[in-house]
């Protein structure tokens, strides 16, 4: 998506990038203040990999005379002090793009039999402060340039301007109805992250906050809890009671009773105004996903509801019918290429991975925190390292849904049944999406659906994101046996692309990107291997490749 500087407006809570303090209302969306994505990684490598190392011996013993040479004895002639630059050498820091890094990430995507190809993704690193449980005295890698003889510094990841550990970002989006907002979120919901954690102020997991104390710790007792960490509580509470009232007022519709799940710091009261809930107990990564992923919506919806219907200035219809919103203010709207309005909208799944040390995620010897944020019918899993099994951790935001059901049924009173037996609600498969203007008022919203996973060291092999062309087509456990026959994480998702596409009766786009994680050699270890659905693959395959299959 190309932003026209010509009609630039301003946004209302955006942050400016460079100054993470200053009002939400100053930021534009002019692109000489957007960042650009890094889509890639910093890592430490020997110097000698890269270039000679310029601290040879002392003596040039290598270039001695014949006369002077004698035959090797396993004594040496020169002072052993002489080699050790070649023995302790320099590691210096570089970056690697992950599209390069096959043997730590792949991606691959297929068009199908689809006009275009409407699915988006991107991979890189994010600048957010880390949100990773505090790791074991054992594992801490000492600041001061110590470290521990389990983590040489060839694994070490370099640490941000902050201090903290790279915090990873993985996420896919499927398009619907064309590319516009698929496009969007891709080069733009990682700023919408990145802006909420400067705007609120939050401190990372791994140092003290303001007060002099850590992050909350969930208690282990009761599962995988958010982890609580400090922030400007008051600006925290006056942006999500903007945001609710924005979505209020512009939307209307389901939005007037809305609250989102993971704002803490507001609440409502018994005539159903926002208040503030106090400071709290701070604030987690799951706040701050919510709130930027409804944000994003929030600013897109109301693009698109500035510009002009093509289909109702064709048919001669009354401008009021134009009036799809509750209500609407140029002040929030923000400026996109383009004069007709973009009645489509896209999916989202995102992974955050963060780490407790410099040590990358990958590394079979330490521990990670994963958050996943997602919306609508892509699809995340994990594979383990110990059973070999795919968890899913995510779910379909479809009509059929119970959930969405009970969350939407007083709203949506056009859920049908088409022809192939799913239901579908103002025509639409999924519940939760980005854009879809014109059903927002029924509640197809993006709040994000959120999830968090402790890592313990190689408890998992590996993470896979998909689009519901391999979703629909593919059950998780053939994905993930795929990805385990395949060498290198990239070799693994075109081979998922490529079966999927092989197989596949619809002809969906088709987007797979698989991450390495600190269990990859072991992924043939667990359970049946790959073995498990070998067989019905193979059939699959049979059935797809037989002739008479165009017949039917």
């Amino acid at each position: 998506m190309n932003l026209t500087p010509a009609k630039r407006v301003s946004v209302q809570v955006r942050t400016v990038a460079n100054h993470h303090r200053s009002s939400p209302n100053s930021r534009t969306t002019s692109t000489t203040n957007r960042r650009e994505f890094h889509d890639y990684f910093v890592t430490h490598l020997p110097s000698s990999s890269l270039h000679p190392d310029p601290r040879g011996p002392l003596n040039a013993f290598h270039k001695l005379p014949r006369s002077a040479s004698v035959p090797h004895t396993g004594e040496t002639s020169h002072s052993p002090a002489s080699l050790q630059p070649l023995v302790d050498r320099e590691t210096t820091v570089v970056r690697i793009p992950l599209r390069s890094a096959k043997h730590h990430f792949g991606t691959a995507t297929s068009r199908g039999t689809r006009p275009s190809n409407e699915d988006t993704y991107q991979a890189g690193v994010i600048d957010i402060p880390a949100f990773a449980k505090r790791p074991p005295a054992s594992l801490t890698i000492k600041r001061s340039g110590g470290r521990s003889p389990s983590a040489p510094r060839e694994s070490r990841g370099a640490e941000t301007a902050s201090g903290d550990p790279q915090v990873f970002y993985f996420s896919i989006f499927d398009g619907h109805g064309g590319t516009e907002c698929s496009t969007f979120l891709k080069n733009t919901l990682h700023e919408y992250i990145q802006d909420t954690t400067a705007a609120f102020e939050l401190c990372s997991s791994l140092v003290k906050n303001g007060d002099g104390h850590h992050a909350h710790d969930p208690d282990p007792s009761s599962g995988t809890l958010p982890l609580a960490q400090g922030g400007n509580y008051k600006r925290i509470a006056e942006l999500e009671k903007i945001l609710v009232r924005d979505w209020r007022s512009l939307v209307g519709g389901y939005f007037r009773r809305f609250m989102p799940t993971h704002f803490s710091h507001i609440k409502k009261n018994p005539r159903g105004e926002i208040n503030s809930a106090g400071d709290g107990e701070g604030v987690t990564m799951e706040e701050i996903m919510e709130y930027a992923f409804l944000r994003a919506d929030l600013e897109f919806v109301s693009a698109q509801a500035a510009r002009q219907d093509d289909e109702l200035e064709k048919t001669g219809q009354p401008l009021y019918q134009d009036n799809i919103l509750h209500g609407r203010s140029p002040s929030q709207t923000l400026s996109m290429s383009g004069v007709s309005r973009f009645k489509g909208g896209s999916t989202a799944s995102i992974a955050l991975i963060s780490t407790p040390t410099p040590m990358p995620f990958w590394h079979p010897q330490t521990p990670s925190s994963l958050l996943v944020s997602h919306v609508g019918d892509t699809r995340i899993l994990l594979c383990s390292t110990e059973t070999g099994d795919s968890i899913p951790l995510t779910s379909d935001h479809h009509p059929s849904s119970p959930v969405e059901t009970s969350r939407l049924r007083r709203y949506a009173t056009t859920f049908v049944t088409d022809s192939f037996g799913e239901e579908r609600m103002s025509g639409l498969a999924n519940t939760r999406s980005f854009g879809d203007v014109q059903s927002k008022r029924i509640g197809v919203s993006a709040e994000p659906e959120l999830r968090r996973v402790e890592m313990a060291p190689a408890e998992y092999s590996f993470l896979v994101l998909m689009s519901d062309g391999i979703s629909g087509t593919l059950p998780d456990q053939e994905v993930v046996d795929i990805i385990k026959e395949a060498k290198t994480p990239d070799e693994g998702a075109r081979d998922v692309v490529n079966f999927a596409t092989e197989v596949t009766k619809e002809g969906d786009n088709a987007t797979c990107l698989v991450v390495r994680l600190g269990g990859w050699e072991r992924r043939l270890e667990g359970g049946l291997g790959s073995m498990g659905t070998k067989e019905s693959r193979d059939w699959r395959r049979q059935e797809a490749t037989d002739p008479r299959r165009s017949r039917r």
